[in-house]
C-alpha cells in the first residue's frame, strides 16, 4: 500500500515534465487530524446506593452525573423503579443532567404491562428479571425459560427488550448440566437477552469472557462488580471497590466492548470506606481510566 508521503513524491515526479511540480510544492498543508479523546460510556446499578436512593433521589443522581456516569440502571423499590417520580419529570431530570436510564430490574410477575409503559415513557431499553433463586430441577429452570420468552414477547411488541440477570446458582451444575446453559438455549434470542453479573460468574468459578464468546450477542448488559481477594468480616468474598479486588477488569472490559457488550454497569454491595456514595465515586474513576 502506498502511504501519503510516497504518493506525493510519485505524483511530483510524474508532473515534473509538465511544470506542475511547482504547483504541488506550493499546495497548502492540510490541517492535522484531530483525535477524539471521548471516554466510552459506563453506568451504575442503583442498588449500589440502596441506602440512599429512597432519600433525595434528585440529589443522588446529580452526584452520579458529577462522577462521570451517563447511564443508570434502576431497581424496583417500594416507590417503583422511578423512586416516586413521574416518568415525564424523571426523564427531564435525567436529560438535564446528561443521564439516561437504560434499564431497570423489576418484579416481572406484578403489573408487568404497566412497567413496560413506564419504561417506554422513560426511553429505556430494558426491563430485567433480577432473580429467580435456585431451583429444584432442570425442568423448573425450563419453566422459567418459557416465562422469559413470554415476557420478552410482551416487551418486543411494545418496542423494548427483556433480559435476565444471573447470580451464581445458574452456574452450578444441576442434574449434570449448568442451568445457565439451559436458560440460554431454551430462550429465543429475538426475545430474551442476558445481563452477565461478572462477579457472580467468577464466584461460581466461571470465566465471563468465555461465556460471551460461547454465546455471542446474547449478553448485552453486564455488572462490573469486583470480588475481594480474601473473605471479609462477613466471611464472604464481598463486592468491593473496583480495582481493589481479584477480577481483572482492566483486561475484561475492553474485550467485552469488542464483543459487543452494550452496557457496562458498576455495582457494589460492600463498602470498605463505609460510604456507598464514595464507593460509586471511586468506581467511576476506575471506569474512566480503563
Amino acid at each position: 500500500m502506498i502511504d501519503r508521503r510516497s504518493f506525493l513524491q510519485h505524483s511530483a515526479w510524474l508532473m515534473a515534465g509538465t511544470g506542475m511540480a511547482s504547483l504541488l510544492q506550493c499546495a497548502p498543508t492540510p490541517p492535522p487530524v484531530q483525535e477524539t479523546t471521548q471516554k466510552a460510556p459506563f453506568g451504575i446499578q442503583l442498588y449500589t446506593l440502596r441506602d440512599q436512593v429512597g432519600n433525595g433521589f434528585k440529589a443522588l443522581v446529580e452526584n452520579l452525573a458529577s462522577f462521570g456516569y451517563t447511564q443508570i440502571e434502576s431497581f424496583e423499590g417500594p416507590q417503583g423503579f422511578l423512586w416516586g417520580m413521574e416518568a415525564q419529570a424523571c426523564r427531564q431530570l435525567f436529560d438535564d443532567l446528561g443521564l439516561r436510564m437504560v434499564a431497570s430490574h423489576c418484579d416481572i410477575n406484578t403489573d408487568f404491562e404497566r412497567k413496560i409503559d413506564t419504561a417506554l415513557e422513560m426511553g429505556m431499553d430494558y426491563l430485567i428479571c433480577p432473580y429467580i433463586g435456585p431451583q429444584s430441577s432442570l425442568d423448573d429452570f425450563k419453566k422459567w425459560a418459557d416465562v422469559f420468552n413470554e415476557k420478552g414477547k410482551q416487551c418486543k411488541e411494545k418496542g423494548i427488550r427483556f433480559a435476565y440477570h444471573n447470580h451464581d446458582y445458574s452456574f452450578k451444575e444441576l442434574e449434570g448440566q449448568l442451568p445457565q446453559v439451559l436458560l440460554m438455549e431454551n430462550t429465543d434470542p429475538e426475545l430474551v437477552d442476558f445481563e452477565l453479573d461478572m462477579y457472580w460468574a467468577v464466584h461460581a468459578g466461571q470465566d465471563p469472557l468465555a461465556w460471551m464468546k460461547q454465546y455471542p450477542g446474547r449478553f448485552t448488559l453486564a455488572h462490573v462488580k469486583d470480588r475481594s481477594k480474601m473473605p471479609l468480616e462477613s466471611g464472604e468474598y464481598a463486592s468491593v471497590d473496583l480495582g481493589t479486588g481479584s477480577i481483572d477488569y482492566a483486561a475484561i472490559v475492553p474485550e467485552a466492548r469488542k464483543m459487543g457488550m452494550k452496557y457496562l454497569l458498576v455495582e457494589q454491595e460492600y463498602y470498605p470506606n463505609g460510604s456507598s456514595l464514595e464507593a460509586a465515586k471511586v468506581d467511576a474513576a476506575f471506569m474512566q481510566n480503563l
